[in-house]
């Protein structure tokens, strides 16, 4: 016990000691996360009349933020399987930061639920009433799971790490193998949220959920690597050139399929001229002078594109601020694709034909930044811990915790 709370003590001291530029990093993300509470209090004080939504666009940024995420959460696979499955050393090394990434996109996913909820009692209020009838109580339900899943396995590993023991396989790769499945399921089940809405008919579609996960899969790397990108350059930590290469390979392949299952459903709407039509028309052309989402959406598709061609070209893929620009495109890209893009359109036009255009308030810009701020803190004070220890400067021996080089 004493050992235990040794160790969480030590963590705690590491999180907060830094050079100069962590404290400024932190402390800009402090102010980020303050913004977004008061800006939260300001809703709870008065209401959903601070936003935009309505009774024809019930959901907005919030949902979208939501659905985003779910697929950053999901992307940490991408490591959890080669690392574990197939024993990848060089996988194995960066392993901790993708499942640390998972869980930090699985606190932003709940709190945007919760913001979305208007007042937090509510979500007792779904998950005791409509559970297992309600799609978004198992989502809740599925995120919380993995949530679980990903604190005790790097947990484990990282207390083992510390007191430099061996872990014991039975402790924590059974959780290893059903958290890739889970993985998979968190997107599947925010899938079905939105293609068991029958009253919105764009989104309808059997491949929803092969789309969220290809989607994933091409967003969740391209923050990977921006990541490895800042840890190699601000820490001790040494990333494997194979890992590089591969969430580059995976991620290529990841954007082909995704583009072209959003060219299908393209395909689909467009050439049956159906009334359903409407949807879409307005996120690409706009409809009855409503155009909010037209330059979003083009622009999302010249960014996916633009990293496509860098990802084919192995002298652009080399150029590192060519490519960083090719990742940061990609995140953008998905977000603006499978995020407003999806979800916007949606409710236009509403069941009754009315087109009420959606566009987020201040009140939920801050809102949302606060919630990305707080996600960016939690992560870069428990990425400091994991390359501590892995680093062994965190060793149960070793009173040394500064590894920071700026």
């Amino acid at each position: 016990m004493v050992t235990y709370l040794e160790f969480w003590i030590r963590m705690i001291f590491c999180a907060l000691l830094g050079g100069k530029r962590y404290y400024l990093w932190i402390g800009f993300l402090g102010i980020l996360v303050a913004l977004g509470v008061k800006a939260y209090i300001n809703q709870l004080t008065h209401g959903f009349v601070v936003t935009n939504m309505s009774n024809q666009v019930s959901w907005g940024a919030y949902i979208a933020n939501f659905t985003f995420l779910v697929g950053v959460a999901a992307a940490a696979v991408l490591l959890v399987f080669p690392s574990y499955a197939y024993h990848k050393k060089e996988v194995k090394e960066v392993v901790m930061l993708g499942e640390i990434l998972a869980v930090s996109a699985i606190i932003m996913c709940l709190l945007f639920v919760t913001v979305d909820l208007g007042r937090p009692e509510r979500f007792w209020h779904f998950i005791r009433i409509n559970f297992p009838n309600s799609i978004l109580a198992w989502d809740v339900v599925v995120l919380n799971g993995y949530l679980l899943l990903n604190l005790h396995i790097p947990g484990y590993l990282l207390y083992r790490k510390y007191l430099g023991q061996t872990p014991k396989n039975f402790h924590y790769l059974p959780f290893v193998y059903v958290s890739i499945i889970w993985a998979v399921s968190i997107h599947t089940v925010t899938a079905f949220l939105y293609a068991g809405v029958g009253s919105r008919p764009y989104w309808n579609s059997a491949i929803l959920a092969p789309r969220f996960l290809v989607s994933a899969f091409a967003g969740g790397p391209a923050i990977l690597l921006i990541i490895f990108h800042y840890v190699k350059k601000y820490t001790d930590m040494k990333i494997n050139l194979y890992v590089s290469e591969y969430l580059k390979t995976v991620m290529m392949y990841a954007l082909i399929i995704n583009l072209f299952l959003f060219g299908c459903e393209i395909y689909k709407e467009f050439y049956t001229q159906s009334v359903h039509v409407a949807s879409i028309r307005y996120l690409f052309f706009g409809l009855h002078g409503h155009h909010m989402l037209v330059p979003y959406i083009w622009s999302a598709m010249a960014m996916e594109i633009f990293a496509l061609i860098v990802l084919f070209s192995s002298r652009l893929r080399e150029n590192g601020k060519v490519f960083g620009l090719a990742c940061l495109f990609t995140i953008l890209g998905i977000w603006i694709e499978k995020g407003m893009g999806l979800l916007i359109p949606g409710f236009i036009p509403s069941p009754l034909g009315d087109v009420v255009e959606y566009i987020p308030s201040v009140n939920e810009f801050f809102v949302c930044l606060g919630i990305w701020a707080f996600g960016a803190l939690a992560f870069t004070t428990m990425a400091k811990v994991t390359i501590a220890i892995e680093q062994g400067h965190l060793a149960k021996h070793n009173r040394e915790m500064g590894y920071i080089r700026h």
